[in-house]
Parts: C-alpha cells; sequence; structure tokens
C-alpha cells in the first residue's frame, strides 16, 4: 500500500495523510506513477475538502454544503498539514492535485453559475455524497462492506484511464501477424500506413526491424537480424522511424514518417549512410508523407537517390533519381 516515508510532518499529520491515501488507493485512485510529493499533494487537497484534520468521521460534503475554492484549499493545508504552499499555486489544486479526483466524481466542482468556464472565480469543491457516507465508515467494521456496495458497478479511475488510453492507440499489425499499439498521432498513424500499405507493395516480402514510438522508444526491435546485417548500434536519436528487411533482396529499407520535420534530405542521407557503411545489405532510403500537401512542403529538401511514397496514393512511388526505379544505389 502507498504510504508517505520521507515526510517530516509529524506523526498525527503523517498518520491521516496516509489514511487519505488509503481511502482514495482503495476507490481506485491510482497513485504508481506518481512521485510521492504528488500523493501527498493530493491527499491533503482531499482531506481539505472533507474538511478533515484528524479523523475520516469528520468528513462533509455537498449535503452539508462544504465548499472549498482553490484559495481555500491551500489555506486549510496550510493551517492544518504543516505546509507553506504559495496562495498563486492554486491553479496546481485544479489541474494536479485534484484533477483524478473529480474526473472519478469523488469531488465535485460547482459554480454558482450553470457551465462556468474552469478557471471561474466561484468555482468551487466538495465531497460527493455518496462519497462522504464512505469516507465516514473508514476504521469502522462497516468499511469493508461500505467499500464494496460503494464500488459496485461502477468502473474505477483506473479502469477509466486504462480504456481512455486503449482508444487513443493506434494498431499494428506486422507481417508475420505480430500486434502493436502505437500512441495516437499522425506521425504513428503514418508508420502503420507504412507497415501495412508501402511495405507490402513495394518491400519484396520485407520484415519490420524497428519501429519507435513517442511513448515507448523502441517499441519493437528485431537485434538479432540488425546484428547479422552489421548495422550500427542502435541510438534511437539516430535511427529512421522504420527499419525493415527484405530477404529475398536483400534491400534494407530506411523509411521517415514526416509529419513536422525530418524528411530524408541530402544531410541527412550521408548522415545515415556513414552510419551503415559496414551493413551487408544493400540501402534503399525512403521519405513518407501522409498527403501530397504534406510532401510539397517538403518536396525541395528531399535528396536525390532516395524515394517518396504518399499515404494517400499508396500505388505510386516518386524517384528522385535519374537512371533507375527503386533499388540501391553504388555509392
Amino acid at each position: 500500500m502507498r504510504q508517505l516515508t520521507k515526510s517530516r510532518k509529524s506523526k498525527p499529520v503523517v498518520d491521516i495523510i496516509n489514511q487519505a491515501i488509503e481511502i482514495l488507493a482503495a476507490v481506485g485512485i491510482p497513485f504508481d506513477d506518481k512521485t510521492e510529493r504528488a500523493v501527498e499533494k493530493s491527499a491533503m487537497a482531499f482531506l481539505a475538502v472533507a474538511g478533515i484534520t484528524s479523523s475520516p468521521q469528520q468528513a462533509q460534503g455537498f449535503v452539508e454544503k462544504r465548499y472549498l475554492k482553490t484559495r481555500d484549499i491551500i489555506r486549510y493545508v496550510n493551517t492544518h498539514f504543516e505546509e507553506n504552499i504559495s496562495s498563486g499555486s492554486y491553479d496546481d489544486v485544479r489541474r494536479k492535485d485534484l484533477r483524478l479526483l473529480v474526473l472519478a466524481g469523488l469531488v465535485i466542482n460547482s459554480a454558482e453559475k450553470a457551465n462556468a468556464a474552469t478557471n471561474d472565480p466561484t468555482r468551487a469543491y466538495a465531497i460527493s455524497p455518496s462519497f462522504t457516507e464512505l469516507i465516514r465508515t473508514f476504521g469502522t467494521a462497516n468499511w469493508a462492506t461500505a467499500l464494496q456496495q460503494f464500488l459496485t458497478g461502477k468502473p474505477t479511475m483506473q479502469e477509466l484511464l486504462a480504456r481512455k488510453r486503449n482508444l487513443e492507440v493506434v494498431p499494428v499489425t506486422l507481417s508475420e501477424g505480430k500486434k502493436l499499439n502505437l500512441s495516437a498521432g499522425s506521425h504513428n498513424l503514418l508508420q502503420k500506413l507504412i507497415i501495412e500499405e508501402l511495405l507490402p507493395r513495394y518491400g519484396f516480402g520485407a520484415k519490420v526491424l524497428y519501429v519507435g514510438d513517442t511513448a515507448k522508444k523502441l517499441l519493437h526491435v528485431d537485434d538479432k537480424t540488425l546484428k547479422s546485417l552489421n548495422f550500427f548500434e542502435l541510438n534511437h536519436d539516430e535511427l529512421p522511424d522504420v527499419i525493415a528487411y527484405s530477404q529475398e533482396r536483400n534491400w534494407l529499407y530506411l523509411i521517415e514518417a514526416v509529419h513536422s520535420s525530418g524528411p530524408i534530405n541530402e544531410t541527412r542521407r550521408l548522415e545515415l549512410l556513414a552510419l551503415t557503411e559496414k551493413c551487408t545489405a544493400e540501402i534503399i532510403y525512403i521519405t513518407s508523407f501522409l498527403n501530397r500537401p504534406e510532401f510539397k512542403k517538403w518536396a525541395s529538401e528531399i535528396a536525390w537517390e532516395t524515394e517518396v511514397w504518399i499515404a494517400d496514393n499508396p500505388d505510386h512511388l516518386i524517384h528522385f533519381n535519374g537512371d533507375k526505379f527503386l533499388g540501391p544505389y553504388s555509392s
């Protein structure tokens, strides 16, 4: 169970904060990816809204008409929990300390005016009625039963966040059937199209050896094959977005997915050429774009002896060369 371990506060204050953390964790507020200080601040903000200083049985909320604005929360925390938080940090209370509690419906964020803006000064926070009742049972014989009843039929915040993340991924299937989930965004959508549309058309059976992601830099890496080709030591800052290998042709595809930057210009081509100097496969350089308008922005920068693929015209390649179509070039 997550608890404060580094706090220099007095024992009574640490004890009530740890009780708050236990309550919030029990109803599904995720703390695993937060620092101890972030967890502590969320717990103290929760205690302030509930009006708790020493016992969960003190909890008051919407029914009791206990509402606190962000600056009121800071004053309460400073007064009762041995803090000296600046009153200018009020926005952190809204954006960080209480954000998940509000999203989970545990804390009500309301204002004097209906549909008030997020930063409306009349906005104030209160504990929801059902959560207030649950809090008061903490530490009693009724806690376990009350908690089970409270959670019945309700997705926890962990489940809601996991569901949100699942909705925001870009699923990709590699040629061998392996499935990957890229984080959402135009750049990763283009990487999906490279893998599922470009390579089946022009890859001669190419297998993806590397694809990165903004959330996980080395999402998929075939170290064994890359090393067998004498590929350079992996460094994400130097790698193209997608690397694929056709054993049939002994071609290694270095593919850049361009959304806001990063076409294979003359400088980038020379850099990749130097990095792959000892590679035993022949190199194919491809810059890819989602559509023609994106390509037009970068057309003047594309290096000679490279290829361009545009996702909304998947059956065509643009060859920046004069003597051949798709294929490797001698130095």
